[in-house]
């Protein structure tokens, strides 16, 4: 399965394209790894890095890769991060049966590299997470029945704090459908939104 997304900044114009080929899928009882080839694209569908990401669901809980939250084209090389890259942190957790109403555990992650005689960090941390409703939502790629989520997101890149909130809609079997972000006014900054599913 090959799931494409687009991205648009605050004016709705096209800022990126994000594609999910999911490569592996690997079961053991009740638990599930998913293996996905990540590629994110510019504007004009031109190659910017991509990198094998991991999934974990174990029982009625994912597991996603808090990486997902931060600009790692930053970190690149060549089209890919090297291995010198240091990240820490833990994994964003998505009950499969969740309640709206319920509140999440907390999510963070740091990356950090020395390029020379500069330290390069970029920090997350996703706080006052909670499930806000079940919503029938519509998008390009189609019609699906989502939790909606919510979280304020803390980021610190080169010194520089963003305080932003993210809402996002996600459907059993799919995972995210959309993705809303706002500034620390509340005003909408960017959305992101599935544009394609297909089966290779």
């Amino acid at each position: 399965m090959v799931l494409t997304y687009n991205s648009f900044d605050k004016k709705e114009k096209l800022s990126g394209v994000m594609r999910y080929t999911i490569n592996k899928v690997n079961i053991s009882g009740s638990d599930i790894d998913f293996a996905y080839l990540c590629e994110v694209l510019d504007n004009k569908e031109k190659l910017v890095f991509k990198e094998e990401i991991m999934i974990h669901q174990k029982g009625d809980i994912m597991y996603i890769d808090m990486g997902n939250f931060l600009n790692k084209a930053a970190f690149q090389q060549e089209g890919s991060i090297p291995a010198e890259v240091e990240v820490k942190g833990n994994n964003m957790e998505i009950p499969l049966n969740p309640t709206p109403g319920q509140t999440l555990p907390d999510a963070n992650i740091e990356m950090a590299m020395k390029m020379g005689f500069v330290n390069m960090k970029m920090s997350a941390d996703i706080t006052n997470r909670k499930v806000e409703a079940i919503e029938e939502i519509s998008v390009t790629g189609g019609s699906f029945k989502c939790y909606k989520f919510s979280g304020d997101v803390n980021t610190v890149a080169m010194g520089i704090k963003v305080q932003t909130k993210t809402v996002e809609w996600f459907a059993k079997g799919i995972g995210t459908v959309k993705t809303e972000n706002y500034d620390k006014k509340g005003n909408l900054s960017g959305r992101t939104e599935l544009v394609e599913i297909k089966n290779q």
